[in-house]
């Protein structure tokens, strides 16, 4: 069985803008197949951490709800509060943010829902009984909503190789204690020898698990530790690592799980914004140069053929010479090389989709439909 990916570039010109060739995209790909009328819609996206700029436009999404209330639907975005300090750790912090970044209501033309509540409390255990995970903890706004289209900005990720729309479902739409967890199982260690006690883990974990002992190097109170991979991202002198003991490999199953209960039941439609792929997440404040040339736009009824279609462009494309990964100075663009493996070469993030197919959440097998203009 093979799905089909819905494409399209990022060519514009005076008769067809780029807001006009997301819509048609979306139409074409069949999203007026979906009986929204009079459903509560949520509309799953990543806000964005406030100094972090690789975030989906407003703009776009806004495209998307008008579209949806055209066709009577009752549109709300959402996503669920952070297991990490942050801007996004609670309800409260979480609206300011999502405003900071241009996701009002006077922009998009619709409310603002935090999935989990005020402390992330607030969701609906709905069971699976499968390998990795009996039950997901699904924060209650998505689990109580009546259709659910994810909006995807497609990027690395420190953990599952690249954030994607499995990623955004079953990561972003968990509650705190279902982030819990996906993540319980990944324990960092410090290697010494490049610690230089700077701190900033510290400064960047939720749990208080991470100090600075009088010998300026930084150690790990695995009581307390959830794994849930800051350290990792966030130090500059590759001190704080993972141990590659399939613990990335079971987040990326367990992320699977999550998604197929999110979508369990439920009218489903995913987009992808292949653009500013940064190295990793957006839940950092900030974000680096990115690794490839901006894309295109992809959506589909299938999350995993999606995710599968989106990794195969991000490898087929050129590195760009003054990325992460680039040395600045070789001549070989990686055309067709593993740009996620690359810049995080410890993961293999295929784990996640294999599962995914596995569990009948979609199929890895694809066909690209390009949409013009």
């Amino acid at each position: 069985m093979t799905s089909k990916v819905y494409f399209t570039d990022l060519h514009a010109n005076a008769r067809v803008n780029l807001l006009q060739k997301l819509e048609n995209l979306v139409r074409k790909a069949g999203i007026d197949s979906m009986a929204v009328e009079k459903k509560f819609t949520a509309l799953k996206i990543h806000f964005g951490e406030p100094g972090n700029l690789s975030y989906i436009r407003p703009n776009f999404v806004a495209t998307i709800v008008n579209y949806l209330k055209n066709r009577g639907a009752i549109p709300f975005l959402t996503d669920a509060n952070t297991l990490y300090v942050g801007q996004r750790s609670n309800a409260v912090d979480h609206h300011r943010a999502a405003w900071e970044n241009g996701f009002s209501p006077l922009v998009t033309g619709c409310p603002v829902i935090i999935a989990d509540g005020l402390r992330g409390s607030d969701y609906t255990e709905i069971p699976l009984d499968l390998e990795y995970c009996k039950t997901a903890k699904i924060s209650r706004a998505i689990a109580d909503s009546d259709v659910i289209i994810s909006l995807t900005h497609f990027k690395g990720h420190e953990l599952t190789g690249f954030g994607g729309t499995l990623k955004n479902l079953g990561m972003g739409c968990a509650s705190k204690g279902g982030k819990l967890e996906l993540h319980s199982t990944s324990s960092p260690v410090i290697a010494a020898e490049n610690c230089t006690g700077c701190r900033i883990c510290e400064k960047y974990c939720a749990q208080g698990a991470i100090r600075v002992e009088s010998d300026r190097i930084a150690r790990i109170d695995y009581e307390k530790c959830v794994g849930c991979g800051q350290c990792i991202a966030v130090c500059q002198y590759d001190a704080a690592r993972a141990v590659w003991n399939g613990a990335s490999e079971t987040a990326g199953c367990k992320i699977a799980e999550y998604s197929l209960a999110v979508l369990k039941d439920k009218p489903n439609f995913h987009v992808s914004f292949i653009l500013d792929v940064s190295p990793d997440c957006d839940c950092w404040n900030f974000n680096d140069y990115p690794l490839i040339a901006d894309i295109g736009i992809a959506a589909s009824f299938d999350p995993v053929a999606l995710d599968q279609a989106c990794a195969d462009m991000v490898k087929a494309a050129p590195l760009l010479p003054n990325s992460r990964i680039s040395d600045g100075k070789s001549q070989n663009t990686h055309e067709g090389e593993d740009k996620f493996k690359m810049t995080h070469p410890n993961i293999h993030w295929e784990s996640g989709l294999e599962h995914a197919e596995k569990i009948g959440l979609g199929t890895r097998k694809y066909e690209v439909v390009t949409v013009g203009q």
